[in-house]
């Protein structure tokens, strides 16, 4: 038996009391019910219904507590003090507290009072649609519940070795090479063995680490007893402890941060490693987005393998946006411990049958003949699930206007019921843009998850924390989300035309995830030179009148 009582706090909300039958004293409020049903209607009106209307759209949301144990005198007295405190008390109607006699009596009134309207100035069709699509269970979160599906050559990947240790994927994009490499990781750390992953993107560690607990035969907390590290913040940790923390922030001290990051970053690691008594070692050490790095930085990396270890990098170098595929030549691929060609990954799964096409389309439309990879489809795959392709080609004193128009149009379109907001996805490799567009979201009322904040440290702390299990709508870098999938995609481009945005937009375009329930992808242009690409798609709309 407890017993409950109020008791009032200056400047803060009273306090909620128990005493247990021991008379032990103790504080309740962290399940306090009126701050609970508080908290929930405040996040309902400011993120799943954005488009309520300020203030007066609070009364469209109803909620209440309901005690079916206890007397609905007893249960109003009790909580008075937080009503009043938060004024709840003088809106009865939109904060109905009642008790045992109201439900044993089928007092819906009591219950419920609002249950009698008939019309509300605030809550429309369009307002039931906003909560329906928050409802929605996110495709992320979906997934995440799934085991890993993979087809028989990639199930051979991930449970077995080559004899020297050393074997290398490539793949196109959406042909599964980071489900290989995160299903490896959680099936090593199944046997016992200490595993290092490391990628060059910050964000696509979460990607990793999500796909990894999906693995059937996973052992252990894959999350906390794999190593996960972009190659970055590994350099800097194996710095740090060996002492070599002054020397590392030497070198970036007024020097080009590309250079540090390609040339004298990874050479002072060696040293500090090569004249190291002990170095922590790793029974595997597994890169993905391999054409992201130099061969420089595996070599480094294979000097915390142990003898026997095994060593595993993936690749695509179509989607090679940073220019350092290149540097892996034959001689280089040697010199790095493989032997024989590299293990293919031909079959892309990610893709819906018309994203793929134009993805390929543009591929050979734009990037060289002699890096590319071309997805290519499963033969049993009949391209049944519905996809929206759209373009819009636009000025750049538009683009912001556009963007934010576009990311609010793939769940408030109609035949758009099923889709969660929560996968709602913008690209855009401008931070001023990208954070414009988050700007404008959020007058609209819609609440963004994004990395495009102008500080490099508090960039990279958002990078950090960006994940798609968020119930926020995304917006990143195409450089951020490589290696991530959605099925709700808004892209934008807006800069000149090179090897780099060209390779950055194929990235971006091969990011669309099919979905039983449909997918959408719309790309917003200000390049001239991609009109033409784009007129080809199912929708194009031409709002600058660029000759397509």
């Amino acid at each position: 038996f407890m017993s409950y009582w109020m008791e009032q706090r200056e400047g803060r909300p009273p306090e909620l009391m128990a005493r247990g039958k021991e008379g032990i004293t103790f504080s309740h409020q962290s399940d306090n019910p009126i701050e609970k049903v508080r908290s929930y209607k405040k996040e309902i009106y400011e993120l799943y219904c954005p488009r309520l209307k300020q203030r007066g759209g609070f009364s469209a949301i109803t909620a209440g507590v309901i005690f079916p144990f206890a007397g609905d005198d007893r249960v109003r007295a009790l909580f008075r003090p937080s009503l009043e405190y938060h004024n709840m008390h003088e809106f009865p109607q939109y904060n109905p507290l009642s008790g045992c006699r109201a439900l044993a009596e089928g007092d819906i009134k009591s219950v419920f009072p609002e249950s009698s309207r008939k019309f509300s100035f605030q809550m429309n069709a369009d307002m039931a649609k906003d909560v329906r699509n928050w409802l929605i269970e996110p495709d992320a979160a979906a997934t995440q519940r799934r085991p890993i599906e993979l087809d028989k050559n990639q199930r051979a990947f991930v449970t077995s070795r080559t004899e020297s240790g050393y074997r290398r994927i490539r793949g196109a994009a959406g042909s599964g090479k980071s489900l290989i490499l995160a299903a490896r990781a959680a099936e090593l750390l199944g046997q016992g063995k200490e595993v290092l992953v490391v990628t060059f993107n910050i964000t696509l560690l979460h990607y990793l680490m999500d796909v990894a607990v999906r693995w059937p035969n996973a052992r252990g907390r894959t999350r906390s007893d794999v190593t996960w590290l972009n190659f970055h913040s590994w350099c800097r940790r194996i710095c740090e402890e060996h002492g070599a923390e002054d020397e590392y922030a030497e070198l970036w001290e007024d020097n080009d941060p590309k250079v540090v990051l390609a040339e004298t970053l990874p050479r002072l690691v060696k040293e500090v490693l090569d004249h190291s008594d002990f170095v922590s070692q790793y029974d595997a050490v597994l890169v993905d987005e391999g054409q992201d790095f130099y061969p420089e930085w595996w070599e480094v990396l294979r000097k915390v393998c142990k003898p026997r270890g095994e060593m595993l990098l993936v690749a695509d170098v179509t989607q090679d946006i940073y220019g350092t595929a290149g540097a892996w030549t034959d001689e280089a691929m040697k010199g790095a411990g493989f032997t024989g060609k590299w293990a293919e990954l031909d079959v892309s799964y990610r893709m819906p049958r018309s994203a793929l096409e134009k993805a390929s389309e543009f591929a050979e439309k734009y990037l060289p003949e002699a890096s590319r990879i071309l997805p290519k489809l499963a033969q049993i795959d009949l391209g049944l699930e519905e996809c929206s392709l759209r373009w819009i080609q636009a000025n750049k004193e538009d683009a912001e206007t556009v963007c934010c128009d576009e990311v609010l149009r793939l769940f408030t379109e109609d035949g758009r019921e099923g889709y969660s907001m929560a996968d709602a996805t913008f690209l855009c490799n401008s931070r001023a843009v990208g954070y414009e567009v988050v700007r404008k979201l959020g007058q609209k009322g819609i609440k963004s998850v994004h990395t495009y904040d102008q500080d490099e440290q508090e960039c990279r702390r958002q990078k950090v924390g960006f994940f798609m299990g968020d119930a926020r709508v995304k917006a990143t870098t195409l450089h951020s989300f490589k290696g991530w999938e959605t099925r709700s995609l808004v892209i934008y481009i807006g800069e000149k035309v090179s090897a780099k945005s060209l390779a950055l937009l194929y990235t971006g375009l091969t990011r669309l995830k099919r979905h039983p329930e449909g997918s959408c992808l719309t790309v917003i242009c200000s390049t001239d030179e991609l009109a033409q690409f784009g007129s080809s798609w199912p929708e194009f709309e031409n709002l600058c009148g660029v000759r397509a």
